[in-house]
């Protein structure tokens, strides 16, 4: 039986790979529709090249990770070396960096509407606390994996408030933080050893608080979604599930669309990281993005151990000694939160 470090680590590890996972997947099928992917790829059940007119991922070899991915880990970066208050204006600065490293590399897979928006109000002057207030897209959720590597899932309000303080910047909205709150808190029950149904519970909670932050933006209720999206798909074929999520659910950059999107895949594939990626990689839309949500949920319960090894082999754009680096400090800094929340209780 593996060590309780141990067994945190290879979980960590499997929300984060589980995600690079999901995200190369769909990398090729993004931005395209059910009828464009069928016709191009039959059914994607691994990682193809794009077109070689595709609008965002022209010229990637198969099996390359996106910004969804770059942008997770540079995330838990500014997490260890933020402490306990998170830094905005190393993370912002981080994001502008990255991108610029990304148009060098001749990328076409830039910063998404929110943050884009949020920065340039940034460069302008506007206070990093203000800048994300019209943020309501996915790219927090797409990213927030670490932080719920980083908090234990209790207690739930601590984890939230942590979710809420890294959307600040960028999407400082009551959807996307209820969002990424369900997302981080579905990794970190994952790490914590539960299972992804265990996990699903966990994120509609978290949802739940985290809609009561940031500014309130209309939109359909996260909490609300997830649960409904889940029950929509529930004992229904993979096929019937693509067809529902799609024509139901939504599969765009809105946060209501994608988040409970992922979290319906999740309940088609059971659990199954690489079933997520597959079922995600076939729906169209926000694929590459949908796919690291949901396989990196599905991973962090799963473990790495659980993860096929052979495509893991196949990635591009993914230091695997990097990553499991930053997954043990983020492990390190979440035992340390355990034994700080057992001293101050006792």
């Amino acid at each position: 039986v593996l060590s309780m470090a141990a067994d945190a680590l290879d979980r960590a590890m499997g929300a984060l790979i589980g995600g690079a996972l999901g995200d190369a997947l769909g990398m090729p099928t993004q931005l395209l529709s059910p009828a464009r992917i069928a016709e191009l790829y039959g059914h994607v059940e691994d990682f193809a090249e794009p077109v070689p007119d595709h609008p965002v991922s022209k010229g990637l070899l198969a099996g390359t990770i996106t910004d969804d991915t770059e942008q997770a880990l540079l995330l838990g970066r500014i997490l260890i070396d933020s402490g306990d208050r998170f830094d905005h204006a190393r993370w912002v600065n981080a994001l502008l960096d990255w991108e610029r490293e990304v148009k060098a590399r001749g990328s076409y897979d830039l910063l998404g509407p929110s943050t884009k928006r949020a920065i340039d109000a940034i460069n302008d002057g506007v206070p990093a606390e203000e800048a994300g207030q019209n943020g309501d897209t996915n790219g927090a959720t797409m990213r927030i994996a670490p932080v719920g590597i980083m908090m234990p899932p209790e207690p739930l309000v601590a984890l939230v408030a942590k979710v809420a303080e890294t959307c600040r910047a960028t999407h400082n909205t009551s959807i996307a933080i209820a969002s990424a709150a369900a997302v981080a808190a579905a990794v970190s029950s994952g790490v914590a050893g539960g299972d992804w149904r265990a996990a699903c519970e966990r994120a509609v909670m978290a949802a739940r608080l985290g809609t009561t932050l940031g500014h309130w933006v209309t939109g359909g209720d996260i909490a609300a979604r997830i649960a409904w999206a889940q029950d929509l798909v529930r004992g229904k074929t993979e096929h019937e599930a693509i067809r529902l999520i799609v024509d139901l659910v939504g599969t765009g950059v809105a946060s209501q669309e994608s988040v409970p999107a992922a979290f319906a895949v999740l309940e088609v594939a059971q659990g199954d990281p690489w079933r997520a990626a597959v079922i995600s990689a076939n729906l169209g839309g926000d694929t590459d993005t949908i796919g690291a949500i949901a396989a990196g949920m599905a991973g962090a319960s799963a473990g790495l151990s659980r993860l096929p090894q052979d495509r893991i082999a196949k990635l591009h754009g993914i230091d695997l000694t990097e990553v499991r680096a930053l997954a043990t400090d983020l492990v390190a800094a979440r035992q340390a939160k355990i034994r700080s929340g057992k001293e101050a209780a006792a």
